[in-house]
C-alpha cells in the first residue's frame, strides 16, 4: 500500500520553522515598503516613469549580479550573505522614514533609496534558498523547498496588505520605521543558527580553504553543465519570460488605476486592491503544500502562467472596480502558484555542487528581468496610458509562452519517437 501523502511535512523540524518564518516575514517587509513608498512618491511626484524606475531598479541588480551572488553563497557563509541584505533592507526602510519625517523628498533621494532596497533583494535571494538544503534534507528536502518559496510568493503578495493597513492607521513615516523592525528577526536568528559550511547536522566542521568568487568564465561554464537538463532550462525561460513582459512591473501603477477608478483620494481602496493579490495567493499557498490538487510539474506551470496572463489582461481591460479587485485575486493565486512551482523543481532538480549558481541563474530570469516591465508598462503608459500597456504586455507573455510550450512539447514527442 502507498504511504499517504504527508502535507506540512518539513514544519516538522524546529529550526526550519523559525526560519520559514522570518523569510516570510523578511519578504512581507519588502513588499511593504514598496506599497508605502509607492503611495508617497505617486501623489507627490504623479510620475509613471518614476513608477517605472523603481520597478527596472529594483530588479535591475539582480539581472546582474544574481549569479555572481549564488556563487558567493557556493563558497562562503550564506547565513552572512543574508545578513548583508537585512541590513541594506532596513537601511532602505530607515532612509524613507527620514525624509518622510523630514517632509524633504525629492525624486533623487527616491531613486538612490530604491536602488539600495534593489541591492538588498541580490545579496539575500540566492543565499536564502541554498540555506535551506542545509537546514533540512532527505525526505523533508521537498515540502521545504516547496513552502519557502510559497512564503516568498507570498510574502511578495500579501505584503501590501499590511502596508496599506500601516498606511490608513499610522501613516506612511510611523509605518516604515515599524518596516524596517520586521528584518530584525532573520538577522538576528541567522547570527548562532548551527548551519552554513562550517556546520554538518549540527556539529562543527573545519572550513574549507576559502577560494575567491568565480570568474564569468566559470559562471559560463556553469550554464552549459544545466543545459542538457530540460526542466530546469524550462522552468527558467517561463519564469523569466513571466517576469520580462509582465513581472509585478503593475504594482507601482496600481494608485493610478485606482485613480481611474474614481477612487483615487482613497487609502482604503488603494490598500483593498494592494491586498488583492495576497488574498489570492494565500489560498493558493494552502492548496499547493496540503490540497496536492497543483504538484509539481513543469506542463502545469506553463498552463498556470497562461492563466495567469488572460487575468492580468483582462484586470488592464476592466472597467469596474470590483471585477478588477477580483481578477487581481486570481492574478495571486496563479502568480504564486507558478512562481513557487517553478522555483521548487529548479531548486530540486539542481546539483548540489553548483546549486547556488544555479539558483543564481534562476533568480537572474525570474528576478532580474523584472527590471523590464518597469520600462514596457510604466514608460510606457506615459504615452498610450496604463491599462494599454499592461495589457498589451500580458498578451505578448500569452503569444510567447503558448509558443514555447508548443515548442517544449513538440521537441518532446520527436525524442520520444527517436528512443
Amino acid at each position: 500500500m502507498a504511504e499517504p501523502r504527508q502535507s506540512f511535512v518539513a514544519l516538522r523540524h524546529p529550526a526550519y520553522r523559525v526560519y520559514l518564518l522570518g523569510n516570510m516575514l523578511a519578504m512581507m517587509a519588502d513588499s511593504i515598503e514598496h506599497a508605502i513608498s509607492y503611495w508617497v512618491i505617486s501623489h507627490q511626484f504623479h510620475s509613471p516613469a518614476l513608477g517605472g524606475f523603481a520597478s527596472v531598479v529594483h530588479w535591475l541588480p539582480f539581472l546582474l549580479f544574481s549569479l555572481w551572488s549564488g556563487s558567493l553563497a557556493d563558497r562562503f557563509d550564506p547565513r552572512r550573505i543574508i545578513q548583508i541584505g537585512m541590513g541594506l533592507f532596513m537601511l532602505a526602510s530607515i532612509g524613507w522614514g527620514y525624509f518622510f519625517l523630514t517632509d524633504s523628498l525629492e525624486k533623487w533621494h527616491a531613486m538612490v533609496i530604491l536602488t539600495v532596497h534593489g541591492f538588498a533583494g541580490v545579496f539575500w535571494a540566492p543565499a536564502s534558498q541554498l540555506l535551506i538544503h542545509e537546514i533540512v534534507g532527505g525526505p523533508q528536502l521537498q515540502s521545504a523547498v516547496r513552502m519557502m518559496s510559497t512564503s516568498r510568493v507570498l510574502g511578495l503578495l500579501a505584503g501590501p496588505a499590511i502596508g496599506g493597513f500601516l498606511l490608513n492607521v499610522v501613516g506612511p513615516t510611523t509605518g516604515i520605521f515599524i518596516n524596517a523592525l520586521i528584518y530584525l528577526p532573520l538577522t538576528l536568528w541567522l547570527w548562532k543558527a548551527p548551519f552554513g559550511p562550517r556546520f554538518h547536522k549540527g556539529k562543527a566542521i573545519e572550513s574549507a580553504p576559502r577560494q575567491p568568487p568565480p570568474s564569468w568564465k566559470e559562471l559560463l561554464a556553469t550554464l552549459r553543465l544545466i543545459a542538457g537538463n530540460r526542466v530546469i532550462v524550462c522552468m527558467t525561460l517561463v519564469a523569466g519570460g513571466a517576469s520580462f513582459f509582465v513581472g509585478n512591473g503593475y504594482q507601482p501603477q496600481i494608485p493610478l488605476f485606482v485613480a481611474d477608478f474614481g477612487r483615487g483620494d482613497s487609502e482604503f481602496y488603494y490598500s483593498l486592491m494592494m491586498a488583492a493579490g495576497g488574498a489570492g495567493a494565500l489560498t493558493a499557498g494552502v492548496i499547493l503544500e496540503s490540497g496536492g490538487l497543483l504538484a509539481p510539474r513543469p506542463r502545469t506551470a506553463f498552463f498556470l502562467v497562461m492563466g495567469w496572463c488572460l487575468a492580468i489582461a483582462a484586470f488592464a481591460a476592466a472597467d469596474s472596480y470590483w471585477f478588477a479587485l477580483a481578477l487581481l485575486v486570481v492574478a495571486g493565486f496563479l502568480d504564486l502558484s507558478f512562481g513557487s512551482m517553478t522555483q521548487t523543481l529548479v531548486q530540486l532538480g539542481a546539483p548540489a555542487p553548483i546549486r547556488g549558481r544555479v539558483l543564481g541563474l534562476f533568480n537572474t530570469a525570474y528576478a532580474g528581468l523584472r527590471a523590464v516591465p518597469g520600462i514596457s508598462i510604466g514608460y510606457g503608459g506615459e504615452y498610450i496610458g496604463i491599462h494599454w500597456s499592461l495589457g498589451l504586455s500580458a498578451l505578448a507573455l500569452l503569444a510567447c509562452t503558448a509558443a514555447l510550450f508548443m515548442f517544449l512539447m513538440r521537441a518532446a514527442h520527436v525524442e520520444a519517437r527517436t528512443l
